[in-house]
């Protein structure tokens, strides 16, 4: 697989199912900029399908994969012999390596990468939802032709403020399809103020899981399937034991 070259993106809430929706609108916000990310939330299903939605399975980049209870923050993390299981919010949990439980300093610094991994890889999957997240400033740039298929968007910015997520320098430049209403791709800047993005990639192959839309496609060397699920509810096993869940 080609590298994709991006850091950790920043996140600006992780307090479960209210996250997404605790809606802002932050002074320097263009008024034309913010009408458009709300009307892609309304596509989406809005806060209301939002907040009908319990647990969302995917995989990362073929590197990891994710649960996410939304309604109580607790996640489980498989990645290459790793198991984290931890709630977001508190960022306690217990991690295995190998098959052996850590302890001490190895937990802390398995728990830290742990939520890390998690605020990088739901971003891939919840971008379009977080467009007004306090923090989050969103001005409109233009009309453009997208990469993938010439299709014209809005483009939106979006930049952050200093204490959202781990990585708020940076800066993305979101499609919005004018003939489907929904995000279609994005730009990401590892620096606000870098000329050239470090990848333009599609956001589509929007599909429905459970109440919510997402997308299914970020283009062909991110990992193919995400094996995406929704769920009414897990066994609460998946959040507290080792032990192998199913596909």
């Amino acid at each position: 697989m080609p590298r994709i070259r991006f850091a950790l993106v920043a996140l600006a809430v992780v307090l479960g199912a209210a996250g997404p929706f605790a809606l802002a609108v932050e002074p320097g916000s263009d008024p034309r900029a913010v009408a458009l990310a709300e009307s892609v939330l309304e596509k989406m299903g809005g806060k209301s399908a939002w907040e009908r939605t319990r647990v969302v399975r995917w995989d990362f980049m073929g590197r990891r994969r994710h649960w996410w209870d939304l309604h109580t923050g607790d996640i489980r993390i498989e990645a290459d012999k790793r198991i984290v299981l931890m709630n977001v919010t508190t960022k306690t949990g217990r991690v295995w390596q190998d098959g052996q439980e850590l302890a001490g300093q190895e937990l802390a610094d398995a728990l830290t990468r742990g939520h890390q991994w998690w605020v990088n890889d739901s971003y891939w999957m919840f971008m379009p939802y977080k467009l007004l997240d306090p923090g989050v400033t969103l001005r409109y740039v233009s009309e453009r032709s997208m990469q993938k298929d010439g299709r014209a968007a809005d483009v939106l910015e979006m930049t952050f403020g200093a204490g959202v997520g781990y990585t708020p320098q940076n800066r993305y430049e979101v499609g919005v399809a004018k003939d489907t209403g929904l995000v279609e791709e994005w730009a990401f800047f590892k620096d606000a103020q870098d000329e050239e993005p470090g990848f333009v990639l599609p956001w589509s192959g929007w599909k429905k899981f459970g109440p919510i839309l997402l997308a299914t496609d970020h283009g062909p060397d991110t990992g193919g399937d995400w094996n995406i699920a929704v769920f009414n509810g897990l066994p609460a096993s998946v959040f507290e034991s080792r032990e192998p869940v199913g596909p």
